[in-house]
């Protein structure tokens, strides 16, 4: 099990650029936009993207699902998404978008056989998540598979990080870190910076209250650094999260695995090209929910 574990984590890196495309790719912002979102702001679309797999979710299952958004700032969203368009045209409208998006992308970085092979590994990978306390990836993989070998391939990339994610918030339980506290404690080590997270929507007032429950327990010193527990357990909180996450790497084996990473380099070349993700993400962001756009 142990030796599965840096290879859960090299795949995330592997597989959340590519799915993350979907929230910054300019084809995704116009697919929304003929849908009927409004694409000034990036949360509308987002919240539909994410969620469609769902059905027509209310505000507090999205909420419990989503984990790190304040409850109040997704209900200035949900439901009203689905009275813009509902689950079924925002899930064609994402492979559409999709489709648009990934051809450009990786036309010229793997040949048809190529590709092929990498949306097969992926699908084997994602076909191994245990789905139990995992509603975000159930409900992905409840979907049908596409035709399209790079569609087949975004989707898998889809359920793996969604079901790593899920996997995170059961560490984030364990660990007794509630929504807002998750977030403090990964700008207060260092991994990501408070102001990314202002579109969480927690006040001020939130995060200042979540620091101070923090220092109580020990995880900020007084002059408002982290305290060397805090980085214990913010470690042990990651280390959780790639051991729940190692079950689809175990069964696909490591030398597919490597095979699938090997591949799939190209594509990670051409969306850090096109600036749909930075080149080195800070550790544990996207685990703690926090990454995800």
């Amino acid at each position: 099990m142990l030796e599965y574990l840096s290879v859960a984590r090299r795949m995330w890196h592997q597989f959340e650029p590519l799915h993350a495309t979907l929230y910054f790719a300019p084809e995704a912002r116009q697919v929304a936009a003929d849908l009927g979102y409004d694409v000034a702001s990036r949360w509308p679309s987002y919240f539909a993207w994410r969620t469609a797999p769902l059905g027509a979710a209310g505000p507090e299952l999205v909420a419990a699902t989503y984990y790190s958004f304040s409850p109040r700032m997704i209900a200035r969203y949900v439901p009203q998404i689905w009275a813009t368009a509902d689950p079924a045209k925002v899930l064609d409208g994402r492979l559409r978008a999709m489709d648009r998006a990934l051809v450009p992308l990786i036309g010229g970085r793997l040949s048809a056989t190529q590709l092929a092979e990498a949306a097969r590994l992926a699908r084997q990978a994602a076909e191994n998540t245990g789905l139990a306390a995992r509603p975000l990836a159930a409900a992905n993989r409840d979907l049908p598979w596409p035709d399209a070998p790079h569609l087949a391939l975004w989707q898998a990339a889809t359920i793996l990080r969604e079901h790593r994610g899920d996997g995170h918030l059961a560490a984030l339980l364990t660990s007794g870190l509630d929504p807002c506290e998750a977030l403090v404690s990964v700008a207060v080590v260092g991994a990501a910076p408070a102001a990314g997270f202002v579109g969480r929507g927690w006040s001020a007032q939130e995060w200042h209250d979540a620091r101070y429950r923090l220092a109580a327990r020990g995880w900020i010193a007084p002059d408002g650094t982290a305290t060397e527990l805090a980085h214990r357990e913010r470690a042990a909180i990651e280390r959780m999260t790639d051991r729940l996450a190692a079950g689809p790497w175990r069964a696909l084996g490591r030398c597919r695995a490597e095979r699938l990473a090997q591949l799939l380099g190209p594509v990670l070349d051409a969306v850090f090209e096109a600036g749909y993700a930075p080149r080195r993400g800070a550790p544990g962001t996207v685990a703690v929910k926090a990454g995800h756009p």
